[in-house]
């Protein structure tokens, strides 16, 4: 309890602190000692006289400890030590120290205060003390928070004198000086008692005494103040002014409960048929939602591949419509299953209906799991598909880069085999052996620069029988038969270059001319093949780096040009000397180069090839540079968009949360503001159709990452979802509060005082109540649950209702709900029964003529069809049983 607060005496101050404040405030305005001995009196007799004892002088009465005691122990409810009956100073001060012992039990700090103070007869330490025990176990437990005593009380007196014109309650002194707020309490609690009306404001004396006689006449309550002393006192004592509005506080504790009265059959059935209605509905949406998703997931788990792009291609086209088409509808379907079955539970809870049990397999929670394997299902199938449709164009680029490959080796080795098969060199000169053998040498070395090509033909097929090309049978065979034919030309080639090294032997001119000219020229010529092959090699790319990295090899490629033309000058001009030395000397050459088939003119020709192909692969390069940077385009454009989206999400998210805490005007006003917020989302649904328009185009481009953004199309579906699926809800809590405030006939003005109160003890704002905070809540609006064994029962019994599961939070709705039910009528099936035993004549039966000719037609029909046949001994044939039917309508029985 803070001294500063609540203006209490030292003895609730840290013993550091030296100064007295309860000195202080008697030296300051001696007239508040006199009023605070008059209220402290009487307040002290109002619990003594329970047994059967009063006091007159409070510090003399108080000397030997007995009556101070019994005080506390009639306040308390609990037995103090027993006391010394001896006259003796000792035995007075023993009893005082029991009584302080005892306080100070309760967690009060007792400071500058002894037991011989008070056996002395000190004044002021005395009236101190009583205060200390006013405050302890009158007031104490009204308090809100922790630094304060008065709170809890003041915000009591606040909430029942608002209504009444000329009472604005800010604290325990002036704001009750003209007597009004005193008279408004009783009037708001026994308006029979007061005309509020007649009293005037410039009349305080005559309002003070109306409101102390009326109170002691009728509510018990002790006259504990003078009216004159009051209006005479430039500020009343806060102290007296406390203790004595305590004392309406806890006589009007139980105020707030009123009496339930029974409600009409009609009403009643009409409940149940509705209810009953509402069930049926869930029951067939949740069904047929449950079979849509049992129908969808084997067809989103069907991974069974495809062997063409076009047909993988088709299968995501097909997913895409079920993404845009079909899947939304069952999206608002799943979301208004949740807003029906809560809906329901409410109208059930309201009308003290049991709970709904959907049947088995049909929960909210069994939807929500099906929904979330339809959900992983369906993100699984998406990325199979992706993967699917990127292995398929690997294939593709694979096969045909293996046809290609194969097509230019098996046009090499046409006719290598009749070639190293034939016996020329068994009729052939010592000079054409010779140029035999050195034809040889160079066609070895050609066959060596092939063997990369051979190796690269058998690695492409590996990798096509292990990412499970549909045609591998086929590149299979090409391959072995290309192996096949390569092994034989090797020892083809072997056989014949001992049989030309044997004839060597025999043979020892050469025309080293025609061989520097061979041997230069078979690379040269292998040289311009890979060439030729490496600039029509097909390509593949994923983004602008990888194709800016085969551009800039391309350049690397052509800077090697110039020398590579300066060799096939210097190959030219070999073959440009043959002639000049065979002219200078007059030989006749018989044909070409023995040593090789490369003419000069072949390899100008192939020269030239390479010169034409060099501007062709350019354009290739750079077309598909720009494709790359139109689908760069689209990255960025598709993340632009959703790097706006996510963020617009996630701050409605908030805005919704802050929403559903921080609700102003009716509950209409706010429906209506909802459903505008709600409106307001749904129109920014066009944002989210251009950014699928923009995913479909990325992946139609077989794009499959983007940089530029975090988020994906997958997070903002669902985020999207999640969001209307919020909203719907939110509305959902407003439309069931406007249930619970029909139903049970709940004012504006009450719901608002609900909030309020709510709203003022969440103080973090968290939508709901910790157990303490809830208990202050109770208290401020009169609820009687101090810290005693009476009060702690009855908080447990409220925090079983409005906490089943022990969570520890009371929510709003669960707050609603209880103060329904406490301050609204409900219906019970004694009540039922009781009104059918009214049109039954006070028979325990009732017959369906009597039915039918009291109720409407419907509802008449809806009893006959349940009733069970009367079986008392008072039977009549065709009687019916409407006490076991009654039951049955609160869960109590079977119908």
């Amino acid at each position: 309890l803070d001294k500063a607060s609540s203006g209490g005496p030292a003895i609730y101050m840290d013993p550091r602190e030296q100064e007295n404040d309860w000195d202080r405030d008697l030296l300051l305005d001696p007239a508040w000692e006199k009023q605070q001995r008059k209220t402290f009196t009487a307040w002290c007799n109002s619990h003594l006289r329970k047994a059967g004892t009063q006091i007159e002088n409070i510090e003399e009465d108080f000397r030997d400890g007995l009556k101070l005691m019994l005080l506390l122990e009639v306040i308390s409810g609990e037995r103090l030590p027993k006391p010394e009956r001896g006259k003796m100073r000792v035995h007075k001060i023993n009893n005082v120290n029991k009584a302080l012992d005892y306080i100070a039990g309760k967690g009060v700090k007792l400071v500058s205060i002894g037991a011989e103070e008070i056996v002395d007869g000190n004044a002021k330490m005395t009236l101190g003390m009583i205060w200390t025990i006013i405050l302890r176990f009158a007031i104490q437990d009204i308090s809100v928070e922790e630094t304060s005593a008065k709170e809890g009380l003041l915000l009591w007196c606040q909430r029942k004198t608002a209504p009444y014109k000329n009472v604005n309650v800010q604290n325990f002194h002036i704001s009750w000086k003209d007597g009004l707020a005193f008279n408004a309490l009783i009037h708001r609690h026994r308006p029979e008692l007061i005309d509020y009306d007649k009293l005037r404001k410039d009349d305080p004396l005559t309002n003070l005494n109306n409101a102390f006689e009326v109170a002691e006449k009728y509510l018990d309550i002790p006259k504990m103040m003078d009216a004159e002393d009051i209006v005479n006192t430039a500020r009343p004592d806060e102290k007296a002014i406390m203790t004595y509005v305590s004392s309406f506080y806890h006589a009007f504790s139980g105020a707030q409960k009123k009496v339930s009265t029974a409600t009409t059959i009609c009403k009643v059935l009409a409940v149940n048929q509705e209810n009953e209605h509402l069930m049926e509905d869930y029951e067939k949406l949740a069904s047929d939602l449950l079979d849509w998703i049992r129908r969808t997931i084997p067809w989103l788990e069907n991974r069974a591949p495809e062997k063409t792009m076009a047909e993988m291609q088709q299968k995501l086209e097909d997913f895409r419509g079920y993404r845009r088409v079909h899947k939304p509808p069952k999206v608002q379907e799943k979301c208004q299953l949740e807003i029906n079955f809560n809906t329901l539970q409410t109208k059930l809870r309201l009308s003290n209906r049991p709970a709904f049990m959907p049947s088995e397999g049909r929960m909210v929670s069994d939807i929500n799991g099906s929904w979330h394997n339809l959900e992983g299902a369906e993100k699984g199938y998406e990325e199979w598909m992706l993967n699917e449709i990127r292995r398929l164009e690997r294939l593709d680029h694979l096969a045909e880069k293996f046809r290609q490959k194969a097509t230019i080796h098996e046009s090499w080795t046409d006719g290598k085999e009749a070639m190293l098969t034939q016996k020329d060199y068994e009729t052939a000169s010592l000079s054409e052996v010779k140029a035999l053998l050195r034809k040889h040498e160079a066609f070895e070395s050609d066959l060596a620069a092939h063997q990369d090509r051979v190796e690269q033909i058998a690695a492409i097929a590996q990798e096509l029988n292990e990412l499970d090309y549909y045609d591998s049978p086929s590149v299979n065979a090409r391959c072995q038969k290309i192996c096949e034919q390569w092994d034989a030309l090797g020892s083809l080639t072997q056989s014949r270059r001992e049989s030309l090294e044997r004839t060597e032997k025999q043979l020892e001119s050469i025309d080293e001319l025609y061989l520097e000219y061979a041997k230069r020229a078979a690379p040269f010529n292998n040289w311009m093949e890979g060439a030729m092959e490496d600039l029509q090699d097909m390509f593949i790319v994923h983004n602008i780096e990888e194709i800016q990295g085969l551009i800039t090899a391309h350049e690397q490629f052509k800077s090697t040009l110039p020398e590579a033309n300066k060799e096939r000058e210097a190959i030219q001009a070999i073959q440009a000397e043959v002639q000049k030395i065979a002219q200078y000397n007059g030989i006749k050459l018989s044909g070409g180069n023995p040593y090789t088939t490369i003419t000069p003119k072949t390899i100008d020709n192939k020269w030239d090839k390479v010169e034409q192909l060099v501007p062709q692969r350019d354009k290739a390069l750079q077309e598909e540079l720009a494709k790359q940077q139109s689908n760069d385009h689209l990255r960025r454009k598709f993340a632009t968009q959703a790097n706006i989206v996510g963020p617009w999400i996630q701050t409605k998210m908030e805005e919704i949360g802050r929403i559903s805490i921080e609700m102003n005007g009716t509950l209409e006003d706010q429906l209506v503001n909802l459903r505008e917020y709600e409106q307001s989302i749904i129109e920014y649904k066009p944002n989210i159709d251009q950014l699928e328009g923009d995913h479909q185009l990325i992946q139609e481009a077989l794009i499959f990452d983007n940089k530029y953004t975090a988020y994906t199309m997958e997070h903002l579906r669902v985020g999207w979802e999640q969001l209307l699926t919020t909203i719907a809800r939110t509305i959902n809590e407003i439309e069931n509060q406007i249930l619970t405030r029909d139903a049970k006939g709940i004012s504006q003005e009450q719901l608002h005082e609900y909030r309020t109160s709510f709203n003022h003890f969440d103080k973090d704002h968290s939508g709901g109540l910790m157990a303490e905070e809830f208990k202050a809540c109770l208290i401020s609006l009169g609820y009687d649950v101090e810290n005693n064994k009476t009060g702690d029962a009855e908080f447990a019994r409220i925090m079983g209702i409005v906490d089943p599961n022990n969570s520890g939070v009371v929510t709003f709705q669960a707050f609603i709900d209880f103060m329904s039910r406490e301050t609204t009528d409900t219906d019970t099936a004694d009540q039922v029964i009781a009104s059918f035993k009214i049109l039954a004549a006070d028979k325990n039966f009732i017959m369906a003529e009597e039915l039918r000719r009291e109720l409407p037609p419907d509802q008449a029909e809806y009893c006959i069809a349940r009733m069970a046949p009367y079986s008392g001994p008072d039977a009549k044939p065709g009687a019916l049983d409407y006490m076991s039917f009654s039951t049955a309508l609160y869960g109590e029985s079977d119908l």
